[in-house]
């Protein structure tokens, strides 16, 4: 029997490391036990709770020396674990979950804990909820971009660069016509990416009720570009309950003017980056072996097209 300070690594974490990064990710899986108790002894922390873990965590709620809760946050490193460290100090809790804490070698992240059972899903209204995640984004980008983070410019380069080998793979013509089309609408807005310091995935299930303040972001993804880059997983957040409307065009269409609003952007510009998302999104897709473009990626550029 196991005690009840043992680590059991969910099975959905382990497959998803099997699936994605084979014979490294199933090593790393087997030494996560070790490294929690090894963070546990460095920072004098208590287990708090049940484990938690998504498809690339696993998340340990703790107890801090002076009675603090905390939570350790566990992660393969890579390049994704480097930006976000780099995101979360500059950062420094504005707008975000606070990073108390950190082992660079391990990727190991000891974050301010926040109310995972509740997040901006809940709130019913959803021009409220936005209105939250708006405010939060316009926070976020107001922090100066720090030094070592990938640019939008060198992304969204590559991605034009790879359309016209990736566009054969959709059967569809006009899943073909739409790729080159907003390829070459990517295209024009090369010359100027942006300097902003970016989420890169904010939508309502990364923003967590909190005791420091009413909401708090979690997972960014940080990188440096226009804020533009920034309102897809916001436009989409949510897609089965925005379908269930009967007008999916007329809530995202109302999720970018609030958004847009909120962050004094050009919609024009703001469009044409979101356009990048939904390209980015696409090759995605096609590497993954799908052959159409996803109906919510079309619903969304319909919806800005309406402008």
């Amino acid at each position: 029997m196991s005690s009840p300070d043992s680590i059991h690594v969910p099975d959905a974490l382990a497959e998803s490391y099997s699936r994605s990064n084979g014979e490294e990710g199933r090593a790393w899986v087997a030494g996560l036990p070790a490294l929690v108790k090894q963070c546990l002894d460095r920072w004098e922390l208590k287990r708090d709770g049940g484990i938690h873990s998504g498809e690339a965590s696993l998340v340990v709620p703790v107890l801090r020396t002076d009675g603090t809760r905390a939570a350790l946050k566990l992660q393969m490193p890579r390049e994704e674990t480097t930006a976000a460290l780099i995101g979360l100090r500059a950062w420094n809790g504005d707008g975000m979950v606070r990073l108390l804490d950190h082992d660079a070698a391990s990727s190991t992240m000891l974050l301010e804990r926040l109310d995972g059972s509740r997040t901006l899903e809940s709130v019913e209204d959803d021009d409220a909820a936005m209105r939250i995640l708006a405010g939060l984004l316009a926070r976020l980008h107001s922090v100066p971009a720090p030094a070592g983070l990938r640019g939008l410019g060198e992304i969204a380069g590559a991605m034009v660069e790879e359309v016209p080998s990736a566009v054969d793979s959709l059967t569809d013509p006009e899943d073909r016509s739409r790729l080159r089309g907003w390829a070459s609408a990517v295209a024009e807005l090369l010359g100027e990416p942006g300097d902003r310091l970016l989420h890169w995935d904010l939508h309502y299930e990364n923003v967590l009720a909190a005791e420091r303040e009413p909401w708090l972001t979690i997972d960014p993804e940080p990188l440096v570009g226009d804020p533009g880059f920034d309102l897809w997983p916001a436009l989409d957040t949510g897609w089965e309950r925005v379908e269930a409307t009967g007008d999916a065009l007329r809530v995202v269409r109302r999720r970018f003017d609030l958004m847009t609003e909120a962050l004094e952007l050009d919609q024009g510009r703001a469009a044409g980056w979101t356009l990048a998302r939904l390209l980015q999104n696409t090759l995605w897709d096609i590497e993954d072996g799908r052959t159409e473009i996803a109906r919510s990626q079309i619903a969304v550029a319909e919806a800005l097209a309406k402008h």
